[in-house]
């Protein structure tokens, strides 16, 4: 008979820290259930036919509202058109970071490609704010550059605009809520901004159109006023994703974390947990408290039972590091301070300390 070939060498397990002076082990093994190590967010097709619809939306109306603003007369028209051709570039953006935060982990990444899409949300964000910025500076130079009056169906253009990019910002919200994109919400309020855009810019070319010549700057305060809204949400798009890339810890997930592990057989105490999101999954670190008796082996079991436990009970964590400490080394006690000593000792000491040095030769 042939002997049977040795099985294949398992898949690399995510270490769980032993108590102090003893070897690391392996919460990959006894006790968790499902795959081990960071698993990477699952695709998610949706996100993308979002990201693409609004892309090709995005590139259709900003030539429509380039030539409706040249032909109408209507700066605003045009500011909004250039919003639209940013908007075509951050849709691209958040498609590549979404693409690349569902690739798997590897060698080099073993924790995911997440933060990609916190990456992506942040440089959408910045997007915002320059279009704000550029959007606020030609209007300033608008308002003190004489220019006739826009004409009156551009609001037609700009009411049609107005549906479809508030539309988009919906579906797109939630999606990415859904999701737990940060990307894609970030392209998502960048269709938001451009539908605030245009209403303003709706009041502003309605005023100048109906208000006679004295009012024809109207659609020039309104692109002003745009641009500060446009500013405004885009510094706050910016606090997501920064919180993300700088590890910000997620305090009501760890809570939730602690309350599945203190649920556990075995688990005296939990003393740390933290928690981090990447991309549309988080990662928890923790520490656990056992009985010190406990073998090793069983104290093993327990944290890997905890991690698959989690796992299966909060699904947005992709995976858990578990550290093992003894409970008593949770609150040491304390050192017992040392009684005071009497006088009468004093004295007694200081007689002996004086005989010893009167016997000693000079």
């Amino acid at each position: 008979m042939q002997p049977r070939p040795a099985p294949p060498p398992s898949r690399k397990q995510s270490p769980v820290n032993a108590p102090s002076g003893q070897p690391a082990i392996s919460s990959g093994q006894a006790g968790a259930t499902g795959p081990t190590g960071p698993t990477g967010p699952a695709p998610v097709p949706r996100l993308r036919t979002t990201v693409v619809l609004g892309l090709f939306a995005n590139a259709g109306l900003s030539a429509i509202k380039l030539a409706a603003g040249i032909l109408g007369h209507s700066y605003a028209l045009i500011a909004d058109a250039v919003e639209s051709l940013l908007d075509v570039v951050a849709s691209v953006v958040t498609l590549q970071g979404v693409r690349l935060a569902d690739r798997p982990p590897d060698g080099r990444h073993p924790w995911g490609y997440g933060k990609a899409e916190a990456l992506a949300a942040l440089v959408v964000s910045g997007m915002i704010v320059l279009a704000g910025v550029g959007i606020g500076v030609q209007a300033v130079r608008e308002i003190f550059s004489p220019h006739r009056a826009p004409a009156a169906w551009t609001l037609w253009v700009l009411l049609a605009v107005v549906v479809v990019k508030e539309a988009f910002y919906r579906i797109a919200s939630a999606t990415a809520q859904r999701a737990s994109s940060t990307a894609v919400l970030a392209d998502a309020w960048h269709h938001r901004s451009d539908a605030i855009t245009s209403v303003l810019a709706g009041v502003g070319i309605s005023i100048a159109v109906f208000g006679g010549e004295a009012w024809w700057p109207a659609e020039d305060y309104a692109a002003l006023a745009a641009s500060l809204i446009i500013l405004i949400n885009g510094s706050l798009l910016m606090r997501a994703p920064l919180g993300e890339l700088l590890d910000r810890d997620c305090p009501d997930l760890a809570g939730d974390v602690r309350t599945v592990a203190l649920s556990v057989p075995g688990v005296v105490d939990v003393e740390k947990v933290h928690a981090r999101k990447s991309g549309r999954r988080h990662l928890v670190d923790m520490h656990l408290h056992v009985d010190p008796a406990m073998p090793i082996s069983a104290a093993h079991a327990v944290g890997g039972k905890v991690r698959a436990t989690v796992r299966q009970r909060l699904p947005q964590v992709a995976d858990v590091l578990v550290h093992l400490e003894p409970a008593s080394a949770a609150v040491p006690p304390p050192s017992p301070a040392p009684a005071p000593a009497s006088n009468a000792a004093n004295g007694v000491a200081n007689g002996v300390a004086m005989a010893s040095n009167a016997a000693r030769p000079t």
